[in-house]
């Protein structure tokens, strides 16, 4: 492995055979797409036709692909348009200018009016991207990748519309008449076999359940504790579920996580997420109750939490200011022993992925728990580490390996606790920074005034008078250390757990992860830009290495 320096970002090259043909950089040449699953695998974008037919059909697509119509750069809106492509990976960013604050629509006018624009991208996360010339090294996914906008002249997009509305009219008559036989069929079949598998469905589900030891609950009881799911119970809601308030009828008080259906938990996972929550027992995790499964409803049953999530209690301006700094540094420690147990001292290694404050409930006495193990992997054995191609969790608590690489371990979590760390003494979120006209996050920050040695800025003014500065300062110094960009250089639970209540001398902090930088309407896009990792839940873009 060798490592490439440039003056905004560090890329880890990776020495290793191409997993399909399309891996080979530039294999269609200039607008061309490369599709792996088809015979030949490149193809010219639609618009566009061979430079070379006869090279071309020889298979020697180096030469790549020219537009059949060029681009008008008349000021006309009826003059061109964009044809879409879904799943891609995004054309190389040697040509191209990012904007990461303007909507879709913006980015779309801003392509349409210049002319040497061939094509946009956008995400919520990224911003906008446009690239000109010529497009290089454009792949399309089976799964995941990114939505490209291909500019295209008027006269091109007709005639691809005469040519999908001729397509229309043919797939429509031959799939109503095909239609109507096939669906007397389905309707048959399905009735039978739906009939028989829910009824083992359900057996094998509460066999599952009742092997566990855990109580589980009947559909009606959850309707009747939260008032068939009443909006005036709701008191929170996730990439999950919602969650509600409910009251048995002998009084308890519980918190209902009612998953929603496009979760994409299935029966399996849910049952393997009550399995792994329902060994964890620890003062610092929110207790299982029990559970509900019946159709597609999935349902978890958790003791209620009086004081709600931490979330609420320290960004809330009002409510922050009766959370004072012996209760904050008792919630930190708290977390920290609920995530040692997680990480070392459980039956099993759990790590959590989705570590933040609206994952931290407070009890009738401001102690944590921490909770939503949606997202947790289980460890057996000595394993500390693991990866994933789906990345999921929040934005602003993911740890670098994880976000871009889907690297995931014991230290990211450890990124995530000292994003935690930093938000309970500022009382603030750590994207909701704004300084002059920069817009910043609170661990670069926190980063910035501890090299101008003035960290006692970053203290919450609610706290100031109730707050022990040593003490204050020792947090702020292990979450730098916590947030450090390389897992290696972060430290365990344990040693955080000892730094805290410790008074020996600590190592300086290197610089954390995620450290941004300032992108301006004219500079270009960093060429890690086609390092893109792609998901529903996120995308993430132009990472600054140190």
């Amino acid at each position: 492995m060798s490592s490439v320096a440039t003056d905004t970002v560090t890329v880890s090259v990776h020495e290793s055979t191409p997993s399909d043909e399309c891996d080979k950089y530039g294999l269609c040449g200039a607008n061309g797409i490369c599709m792996a699953e088809e015979s030949p695998a490149c193809k010219c974008l639609r618009g566009f036709s061979p430079k070379s037919p006869q090279e071309w059909n020889a298979k020697n697509w180096s030469q790549g692909c020219i537009r059949n119509v060029p681009l008008s750069c008349e000021k006309n809106t009826s003059t061109s348009g964009f044809i879409k492509y879904v799943g891609v990976k995004v054309p190389d960013t040697t040509y191209s200018w990012l904007d990461e604050n303007i909507g879709m629509e913006q980015c779309r006018v801003k392509c349409f009016s210049i002319c040497s624009c061939s094509a946009f991208a956008y995400s919520d996360t990224s911003g906008c991207v446009i690239w000109f010339g010529d497009l290089i090294d454009i792949k399309l996914f089976q799964t995941g990748g990114q939505d490209l906008y291909i500019h295209l002249p008027e006269s091109e997009l007709d005639l691809l519309s005469q040519g999908r509305r001729k397509m229309i009219i043919i797939a429509t008559t031959v799939a109503a008449i095909s239609g109507i036989l096939l669906f007397c069929i389905f309707v048959v079949c399905r009735v039978r076999r739906n009939t028989a598998e829910k009824l083992k469905t359900i057996d094998d589900i509460e066999k599952q359940l009742q092997d566990m030891d855990l109580p589980l609950f009947d559909l009606l009881t959850i309707t009747t504790a939260t008032d068939n799911f009443s909006s005036n119970n709701k008191i929170g809601q996730g990439g999950f579920g919602s969650v509600y308030k409910g009251k048995l009828v002998d009084g308890q008080e519980i918190a209902v996580k009612r998953l929603s259906s496009n979760s994409g938990q299935g029966t399996t996972e849910f049952i393997t997420e009550v399995k792994l929550i329902a060994k964890l027992q620890h003062r610092n995790l929110v207790k299982l109750l029990g559970c509900c499964i019946r159709g597609q409803e999935k349902i978890l049953v958790y003791e209620y939490m009086v004081n709600g999530s931490l979330d609420y209690a320290i960004f809330d301006k009002i409510k922050g200011k009766f959370l004072d700094w012996p209760q904050r540094f008792n919630i930190i420690l708290g977390i920290a022993r609920g995530l040692l147990y997680l990480h070392q001292d459980s039956c099993l290694r759990i790590i959590h992925r989705d570590l933040k404050a609206s994952n931290v409930l407070l009890d009738e006495k401001l102690n944590p728990k921490i909770s939503d193990f949606g997202l947790a992997r289980a460890f057996g054995g000595d394993q500390t580490e693991g990866n994933t191609n789906r990345i999921a969790g929040t934005h602003g608590y993911m740890a670098p390996e994880y976000a871009v690489d889907g690297l995931f371990s014991i230290k990211s979590d450890v990124f995530s606790f000292g994003i935690l760390i930093l938000e309970i003494i500022y009382g603030n979120k750590n994207r909701a920074l704004c300084h002059g006209n920069q817009k910043s996050n609170l661990v670069s920050y926190a980063w910035t005034i501890w090299k101008e040695q003035n960290a006692l800025q970053l203290i919450d003014s609610s706290i100031k008078d109730s707050c022990v500065r040593p003490e204050v300062m020792r947090c702020i110094h292990v979450s730098l250390l916590c947030v450090q960009q390389y897992p290696e250089d972060r430290p365990t639970m344990t040693s955080v757990i000892q730094m805290l209540g410790s008074e020996t001398q600590l190592v300086e902090p290197k610089e954390p992860g995620f450290f941004p930088r300032r992108i301006s309407d004219e500079g270009n896009l960093s060429s890690n830009l086609n390092k893109m990792t792609s998901n529903n839940e996120l995308t993430i873009t132009s990472l600054n290495g140190r």
